[in-house]
């Protein structure tokens, strides 16, 4: 009976995924890698419209994307660890940003018409 039960709780949690659970999909713009404790590349030039995906993975460390200057009410990410966050320009520009626990890591994103 206790075997029986443990099976039939294994196939229970087993099936505890959601349909809608698919990974998620891969960016298909320009991507900044946050890792090594800075941002690669430092500076991007993209055109107005395309979606930036910052992609986070540094052993472990905490960063955020935080824009300077001007861009201070458009970038703002959350610290991570580790996940992907994305913004869409929609405005030409130059768009500084830094890591609010690293000042010493800064990028550019120059945004052309």
């Amino acid at each position: 009976m206790a075997l029986a039960a443990s099976i039939s709780m294994a196939g229970a949690v087993s099936g505890c995924g959601s349909p809608d659970s698919a990974p998620p999909e891969p960016p298909t713009g320009p991507v900044v890698q946050v890792a090594n404790m800075a941002y690669a590349p430092a500076t991007l030039t993209v055109t107005a419209g395309d979606t930036v995906t910052w992609n986070f993975d540094d052993r472990g460390v905490t960063h955020d994307v935080v824009g300077v200057g001007a861009a201070k009410s458009v970038l703002r990410s959350r610290l991570m660890q580790t996940g992907t966050f994305t913004h869409t320009f929609t405005e030409p520009g130059t768009y500084e940003y830094t890591c609010s626990l690293h000042p010493e890591m800064t990028g550019t994103v120059v945004v052309t018409p």
